[in-house]
């Protein structure tokens, strides 16, 4: 009994040294990867003004498109979700999962579906 407990305790001392010595971005690219392995329940709302004109419901992920020669990130995000066609933050009969893509310079708020 008294094994476990010590492996268990220096496996997560050894795992807190290990994050600890990673960079801020590596630290959040761990998290992404842990968010992304759980998933989400996110919602995507476009804004042109203060008014929302799209919404996007049930996203798992969305992930920065990045060039086929040159790797580099492109000025657009992409993903998937059910358009929320009538705007009411719930899926309703016929209202679909779609693919989508916005820009860098899009005025949009990402979050996870409270309900």
């Amino acid at each position: 009994m008294k094994t476990i407990a010590m492996t268990r305790l220096l496996t997560l001392g050894m795992l807190a040294i290990l994050l600890t010595s990673c960079t801020q971005e590596q630290q959040n690219k761990i998290s992404r990867d842990i968010q992304n392995w759980t998933g989400t329940n996110g919602v995507l709302e476009i804004y042109a003004g203060d008014k929302v004109v799209r919404r996007f419901l049930k996203i798992d992920k969305i992930s920065t498109a990045l060039g086929t020669d040159d790797g580099k990130p492109r000025a657009y995000r992409y993903g998937y979700g059910v358009l929320d066609e009538n705007l009411n933050l719930q899926v309703d009969p016929g209202e679909k999962k779609v693919y989508f893509e916005i820009s860098d310079y899009t005025n949009a708020v990402f979050f996870e579906n409270p309900r």
